[in-house]
């Protein structure tokens, strides 16, 4: 699939850069700073915003992976074959993948402003999931279930026209070291969210209504976070 792709992506692939576009700081970097301490990694706000949109990102998404099944069997009865339901949120999330990819590029040729369009989609890759979220948790059916949890997912997928993204906006020339930075502090939820998710369901005795809470309220609070101190301006 990975060959496929690539031989497609050489066939459909467009270069859209054009010497007078007023966005081409979108494209090239306005200077190169190659003295660049390691501490400039954590040292701006601009940079934390994206880290912690990508950690409140990554809780949610690493509760559906590793606890839907399990949800789904002790929570609403569902037996082996309605387990293969949960393929659907992720090939739900690779839709909304490409759409929000393409209405991110549509919105910049309109005219948005890069980090207005950043900014966008983030809320929408972490305020749309967290409020579905919220009704996944809140119903007993298992229809509905499945669906919540698929737009949950879904709408997760615009974060990489939003976040994922603004590395290249902030330090286009060292976008490899700032993603691996915040893909680190991403991963810590991996480690978290699987006996912490345990423990609240036991203390809580079977319910899961706190996880999927404290899930929703990280989202929020990401949201917040990266809306109030993102860039689109180069910092380093």
């Amino acid at each position: 699939m990975g060959i496929l792709w690539v031989a497609l992506w050489l066939v459909f692939y467009q270069d859209l850069r054009h010497s007078d576009d007023e966005e081409s700081p979108l494209f090239f970097s306005k200077y190169v700073n190659t003295n660049v301490r390691w501490t400039e990694f954590i040292s701006h706000w601009s940079l934390w915003a994206i880290y912690v949109a990508h950690f409140t990102m990554n809780w949610s998404s690493y509760i559906i992976m590793h606890w839907l099944p399990t949800y789904l069997a002790r929570s609403l009865g569902a037996n082996k074959e309605d387990i293969s339901l949960t393929a659907v949120p992720y090939f739900v999330n690779s839709l909304f993948g490409m759409a929000a990819g393409h209405l991110a590029d549509s919105l910049i040729t309109r005219k948005w402003t890069v980090l207005s369009v950043r900014r966008l989609m983030t809320c929408l890759g972490l305020l749309g999931p967290g409020i579905f979220l919220l009704c996944f948790c809140a119903v007993n059916n298992l229809v509905f279930a499945v669906i919540f949890v698929s737009l949950s997912m879904g709408l997760s997928a615009c974060n990489s026209a939003g976040h994922l993204s603004n590395h290249a906006d902030v330090t286009p020339n060292h976008a490899g070291i700032t993603f691996a930075v915040s893909n680190t502090i991403a991963t810590i939820p991996g480690i978290l969210c699987g006996p912490l998710t345990a423990e609240l369901v036991t203390q809580s005795h079977g319910r899961w209504f706190p996880v999927f809470v404290l899930a929703a309220g990280f989202n929020f609070v990401g949201a917040i976070v990266y809306h109030s101190q993102s860039s689109a301006s180069q910092i380093l």
